[in-house]
């Protein structure tokens, strides 16, 4: 198994452009605001261990993750930015784990609170997952600030749950209901070198699916993982597993274990992925629906399912380089993933709708032809509020994301401003990419630099011989000092489903680079079903001066109204400009209809 090696946080550093301004906002407005909502609904108080009947914010057994990752997040921008005030809050987090950890390492709020003595009882209740995500707030943290307090208290929490499962096996379920510490558990191996660590996140792979009383379909237990190859089953904690299976995979050399990864990706990708890069089609059980069945009025699309996804891609970019794990990734962070974040970074969508109708969602609950419509305007904090810090860690991810490495290569998978050392080579990287295709790299050292085609690139012009190879990443040799200059032709194109996606048949989407847009009704006529593009029309790209994004205005028809319900079939249009923003900026003004496929002649 051919590897490369995903940087550390500390050898890249974003610099300038799309995404730096992002983290600038993340790092000024985001990270505070989910902090404030998380006070306000109890969730750090909860830390304190103290509740009692009659007093407000009753913690939940998901609370502890929630704020796991808002910790993680914040180790984050604390490596990058030493902040002070960040760094108080997690110290202060941190000093009540360790006086609320039991003696033999146990932590968990609820079951501390509740239920001291049903722990490891119920498969379903989260234990894991919490510990899971307060396992990679702990690495993240010492990574950032080289304390090992947290890093500690997690190994002990660790060592205990491999007694409960493993070598005393007194726990009363044998996976995780809700996977996320098989991920986490190699990143405590990574950062602490204790191999059981490691073999323990295998033992929950390998164990999935094997049990009798824990087969179904909602937990991806319904077979053992090798097995797999349909993405079934709750979206995040698929994906999570995903996550999991990849990094098992590549720590251990199994390539069987990769090869179901990567079965299981080309399943969601190929077949149960939306053009915005959102996952999870369904609102029952927020789960995979059956291939190609990808309704967009009650898409649910939960945000930590497309971060999940760019995290799975991300990771097997860096295992096998193929442009396909990095478009994937791609499609989703600049769409699916931002689409859940205000514009301002202070609200969040938890589903994402594919497409608003208001006429449709604003009807009794009784009368809908949809059973579930996705909310239309974010809010700052939900009773589930597991998604706004995960859109905090990942946007500070974006420089990892970037690149992967070997003793010989260097792979670029996405494209931002940014500044690269990998130990005696590296690169400097400046562009306005997403909204332009041209990139100039600057070169320390000496390697063989691989630079992805996206798949959505026709043509491209690169300033040095370069070889095109299968895996969709041009190849040159480069040389301390070389300056790279590469242009990928970014126009405005028209993209159709595959025919067997009944919803979309007939219809197209737009899109630019990276970036899916959308019509909404604030700046064309209703219905926006009714808008026709004009297939052979020009394209004007602007900006949107209220929201600051990038805007098209393309040539288009509508039909005349009418207020008969059916008439003799009639090619009648009227020419009509056509204003589209990028799909991630939508819901950003006042309330109002949405659409990303159109009719189109």
């Amino acid at each position: 198994m051919q590897q490369s090696i995903i940087p550390m946080r500390s050898q890249v550093t974003v610099t300038g452009g799309f995404w730096a301004q992002r983290q600038q906002l993340n790092r000024a407005v985001t990270i505070h605001s989910v902090y404030d909502r998380f006070v306000e609904t109890g969730r750090f108080e909860a830390f304190n261990v103290n509740w009692q009947e009659g007093m407000p914010n009753r913690p939940h057994i998901f609370w502890d993750s929630d704020v796991a990752k808002w910790l993680e997040s914040a180790a984050y921008i604390i490596e990058k930015t030493g902040d002070e005030d960040l760094t108080k809050i997690v110290d202060g987090v941190i000093d009540l784990i360790e006086a609320h950890q039991w003696d033999d390492g146990y932590f968990n709020i609820c079951y501390t609170l509740f239920e001291p003595e049903d722990r490891f009882t119920a498969r379903m209740n989260h234990e894991l997952y919490c510990a899971g995500h307060l396992m990679e707030a702990a690495v993240a943290y010492h990574y950032a600030t080289g304390k090992d307090k947290f890093l500690r208290l997690m190994c002990r929490y660790a060592d205990l749950i491999e007694k409960a499962f493993v070598t005393e096996g007194w726990a009363e379920f044998k996976t995780p209901g809700h996977e996320e510490i098989e991920l986490a558990l190699v990143k405590l191996w990574k950062a602490t070198g204790e191999e059981r660590y490691l073999k323990l996140s295998k033992h929950f792979i390998d164990t999935r699916g094997t049990d009798d009383g824990e087969l179904d379909l909602y937990t991806q237990s319904h077979k053992p993982v090798r097995e797999q190859d349909e993405a079934v089953g709750h979206c995040v904690r698929a994906l999570y597993l995903y996550c999991g299976m990849a990094d098992v995979a590549a720590a251990t050399n199994d390539d069987e274990l990769l090869a179901a990864a990567e079965r299981l990706f080309d399943s969601v990708t190929n077949q149960k992925m939306y053009i915005t890069g959102g996952v999870g089609q369904t609102s029952t059980g927020e789960a995979f629906a059956p291939a190609y069945d990808l309704p967009d009025a009650s898409s649910y699309c939960e945000t930590c399912a497309a971060i999940a996804l760019a995290l799975f891609a991300w990771r097997l970019s860096a295992i096998r380089p193929d442009r396909k794990f990095a478009d994937a990734a791609e499609r989703t962070l600049y769409n699916g993933v931002l689409s859940g974040m205000s514009l301002d970074g202070k609200s969040f969508f938890y589903a994402n709708a594919n497409e608003v109708d208001l006429i449709g969602k604003n009807q009794p609950m009784e009368s809908r032809n949809h059973p579930f419509y996705p909310d239309t305007r974010r809010v700052e904090v939900f009773g589930c509020s597991c998604c706004p810090p995960n859109a905090t860690r990942i946007v500070e991810l974006i420089g990892e994301m970037a690149y992967s490495y070997n003793d010989g290569a260097v792979w670029v998978h996405h494209f931002a401003s940014s500044a690269a050392d990998f130990g005696g080579k590296g690169l400097t990287v400046e562009t306005d990419y997403p909204h332009d295709g041209r990139v100039r790299l600057t070169v320390k050292g000496d390697f063989t630099l691989a630079l992805r085609l996206p798949g959505w690139c026709e043509s491209y012009t690169l300033n040095k011989p370069a070889e095109l190879k299968a895996d969709g990443y041009l190849y040159l040799p480069v040389k301390d000092g070389d300056m790279i200059e590469y242009d990928m032709a970014m126009p405005v194109r028209f993209t159709q489903a595959n025919p067997l996606v009944r919803q979309h048949a007939g219809r197209v989407a737009v899109e630019r680079g990276p970036f899916v847009f959308c019509a909404e009704g604030l700046d064309n006529p209703l219905p926006l079903r009714g808008l026709i593009l004009d297939l052979n029309g020009k394209a004007e790209i602007t900006t949107d001066e209220t929201l600051g994004v990038e805007r098209l205005v393309l040539d288009g028809f509508v039909r005349p109204a009418s207020d008969r319900l059916y008439a003799p079939l009639s090619k009648e249009r009227l020419p009509q400009k056509i204003t589209l923003i990028p799909y991630y900026a939508y819901a950003n003004r006042a309330e109002t209809d949405m659409l990303i496929w159109f009719n189109a002649e």
